[in-house]
């Protein structure tokens, strides 16, 4: 009997133990640049709860630098590997990655609706094999507008740049095309549908031809933002955009979410699913505090002086 006992009880701590030292792989993809923000609140978030990425899990990411037929072979890969779940950051990467895959959970990191982009049914209840993290872009169109404006009162015209083949770019497009009117300003509408084209209508811009450069939500060209700042700073334009990485690289000015902040929250989304959880259960949480970011180096640099009420407001200020 107490040979027994000690049989069940062996056997219960090699079981303990084996499940104690399963590594769990995590499959994360995204487009580079300032996404790789993300990638690093992911790791920290995952490690604030006792998963270090080489001891109870393993992060497999991809870089995919924009390129869609990159993104699905990396997915199909990811999951004829079995990893045990996919990261995806952006719109533009989750809707391939869900294309690609049929079996493998997905938690994402999207600055768009991810119902109206028909990732998931509903917030509260996804429905699939999907959840994850929502942070505004598109939605906050109008707001870096008008920021901008209080930045160059006398502003006429402002360039942006999109992906005519992304959806979710084109209905940002479509905001600020309302937004500009709204303001008075003239919009400068710049199509690019691959990082090349992309460069290459960067290598147009004329000196003066515009007051600004204003980013819409395009994962494509927020993962080249070296390109832009280099533009924007060889013409002296002032530039807007949502994440304030690209200010640190040298933009101007930035509204919008942490994405150090969007990528620690995915990471209990993963400590749920590994224990077990259904990512159809799993209600979507969504990124409410909003930063206002300036570069005065930057201002220095283009010669422009940032009001003082723009300055007090700011959340941050890189000197």
């Amino acid at each position: 009997m107490l040979s027994a006992v000690l049989l069940f009880f062996v056997r219960c701590g090699f079981a303990e133990g084996a499940s104690e030292s399963k590594v769990y792989r995590i499959g994360v993809i995204h487009q580079g640049g300032p996404y790789r923000a993300v990638v690093n609140g992911f790791r920290s978030g995952l490690r604030e709860l006792g998963l270090e990425d080489g001891k109870k899990i393993s992060l497999q990411v991809r870089e995919t630098k924009s390129d869609a037929n990159m993104i699905e072979e990396v997915a199909k890969a990811f999951e004829r590997d079995k990893v045990n779940l996919i990261y995806a950051i952006t719109t533009a990467v989750t809707e391939p990655v869900k294309n690609a895959t049929s079996k493998t959970p997905i938690v994402f990191a999207v600055g768009t609706d991810p119902v109206t982009s028909g990732l998931v049914q509903s917030f509260a209840k996804p429905g699939g094999r999907l959840t994850g993290v929502q942070y505004s872009v598109t939605d906050l169109t109008a707001k870096r507008l008008e920021i901008l404006k209080e930045i160059l009162p006398k502003i006429n015209r402002i360039l942006i740049l999109y992906n005519p083949n992304n959806r979710s770019s084109r209905e940002a497009a479509a905001l600020a095309r309302k937004a500009a009117k709204q303001f008075r300003i003239e919009l400068i509408d710049r199509q690019a549908a691959s990082v090349e084209e992309l460069r290459q209508q960067l290598e147009t811009v004329k000196a003066k031809e515009a007051d600004a450069f204003f980013y819409i939500s395009d994962g494509m060209v927020n993962s080249q933002a070296n390109l832009v700042i280099a533009m924007a700073q060889s013409k002296k334009l002032p530039t807007m955009f949502s994440e304030q990485t690209i200010v640190a690289m040298g933009g101007l000015a930035s509204y919008g979410q942490n994405f150090q902040e969007v990528g620690r929250l995915s990471a209990g989304y993963v400590q749920k699913i590994i224990g077990g959880a259904q990512p159809r259960d799993l209600r979507i949480e969504t990124v409410d505090k909003l930063e206002l970011v300036i570069n005065l180096k930057t201002a220095k640099e283009i010669g422009l002086t940032i009001p003082p009420n723009v300055l007090a407001r700011a959340d941050r200020v890189i000197k």
